[in-house]
């Protein structure tokens, strides 16, 4: 009974930890979900969210169930890369295009963005970034004792099912987080630079982790994890939050003098 009830324990304890790590692992990932979204109409944008977090659990399952294959799949991360490098790029040229005043000359309305495009790209980033959490994931679960007789794609049950879990639990906070993100963009307009800034510099971690994968070796293989590395892009992106929102501020006050 008392061997039940630490096991029991140890389980619950990698369970939190799990839902831990998928959040701050992911916290970057809930501000570009939060900008993907926002080009739709206001009512649907929690729909887009569900509906991609819900394509992206569905791959997750997938993806643990090949884990050992997605080791792997460095291209995703570079395509991920390079998309939201892109998506940070056209906003600023295109700001740059208002700022000077440059439109055309016929004013036509903007077609209404594609709801289900919108969930494929929800999808797609989850996908990007999900692949270094479920590894640190995976292989926390590997030293948990073995609970239950049965396995599922090649781990023991219970290790997969606490492993699937904390990704459901995580994709929850995710969710939560970006509905929060909208919400701040909502109320500060101007913020969005600041969040496509973001987006930019998360795009290029991503980079930098293809290009420090095996496949690639670019780069030496520990630096996405070293401290030098997490150290410069939590403080760039700490910079890049905090100006932003300090900026949009100066400009909320100076719109209600004038």
């Amino acid at each position: 009974m008392t061997m039940d009830i630490s096991l029991w324990g140890e389980y619950i304890f990698v369970f939190f930890v799990l839902v831990a790590l998928e959040g701050i692992l992911s916290a970057d990932n809930a501000v570009v979900m939060a900008v993907i979204v926002k080009a739709l109409p206001h009512e649907k944008q929690k729909k887009a969210l569900f509906y991609g977090l819900l394509g992206a659990l569905v791959f997750r399952l997938i993806a643990l169930l090949l884990i050992s294959f997605l080791v792997k799949v460095w291209e995703i991360q570079a395509i991920g890369a390079l998309y939201l490098l892109y998506l940070a790029i056209k906003h600023m040229l295109d700001l740059r295009r208002e700022n000077a005043g440059i439109k055309k000359e016929e004013e036509t309305p903007k077609p209404a963005k594609s709801f289900w495009g919108t969930v494929a790209k929800v999808e797609f980033t989850d996908i990007a970034f999900a692949i270094d959490s479920m590894l640190a994931a995976a292989a926390l679960v590997v030293g948990l004792p073995q609970l239950g007789d049965f396995h599922i794609g090649g781990m023991n049950g219970g290790q997969f099912i606490v492993m699937f879990l904390g990704g459901i639990a995580g994709l929850i906070v995710i969710r939560f987080a970006a509905t929060q993100v909208i919400k701040l963009l909502d109320r500060y307009p101007t913020l969005e630079t600041a969040a496509f800034l973001i987006v930019g510099w998360v795009g290029i971690k991503l980079a930098v982790s293809t290009l420090a994968h095996p496949a690639v070796h670019a780069i030496p293989e520990s630096f996405p994890e070293s401290t030098l590395w997490k150290a410069i892009f939590w403080v760039v992106m700490i910079m890049i939050a905090l100006g932003g929102y300090i900026i949009a501020r100066r400009k909320e006050r100076s719109s209600k003098k004038e």
